[in-house]
């Protein structure tokens, strides 16, 4: 396993989570005709924490949250080695007229958000969307894409790439930097 360096502990990613599920709570208010979607798989771990930590505030906000999976809307999947293994979407409203905060754990040549985008558009039409993730590799779009909320700005050379790791999964919640390509 290649040893990368930990650019956000997991004190500090607490306190990153804790600020952009505020910046949330102060821009949407009370969530009317705003739903949040987490893109599978990381994207979903990252929006159910973050409307985690708002429930705790304000129990009685009604959130309207859907998982999404992309596999098939990615411009890529045809050119891979091995199979995509694709995850259930779980969005069980319409999105027609609503702000939508899309959700993804890393942000980096922006293909990622725009195979979500055109996912999206069959739940409808939405009023706005709006982007929102832990880490925004600045450098290296591929597309005109860009982040409304995000927790930490990497830029860092193409051959590095940045793991969002999570309690639940890695045991422990932090960010790495790893030097070279990612092997994922």
């Amino acid at each position: 396993m290649q040893k990368g360096r930990v650019i956000l502990d997991s004190h500090i990613f607490g306190i990153t989570l804790a600020r952009l599920a505020h910046q949330l709570i102060e821009n949407c208010e009370s969530f009317e005709n705003t739903c949040i979607v987490g893109i599978q798989e990381k994207g979903v771990i990252l929006a159910e924490r973050l409307i985690s930590i708002i429930k705790k505030t304000h129990p009685k906000l009604n959130i309207e949250y859907g998982k999404l999976d992309i596999t098939f809307y990615r411009d890529d999947f045809r050119t891979r080695n091995l199979p995509l293994k694709a995850s259930a979407t779980e969005v069980d409203f319409l999105v027609d007229a609503k702000r939508v905060i899309l959700v993804d754990d890393v942000v980096y040549t922006g293909r990622t958000i725009h195979a979500a985008m055109s996912a999206l558009q069959d739940f409808g039409r939405p009023a706005k969307v709006e982007l929102l993730c832990m880490v925004d590799r600045r450098y290296n779009r591929h597309l005109p894409i860009q982040t409304d909320y995000s927790g930490i700005k990497v830029d860092s050379i193409d051959e590095s790439y940045v793991r969002v790791q999570w309690d639940n999964i890695e045991g422990t919640d932090q960010i790495i930097l790893f030097s070279g390509k990612n092997e994922d």
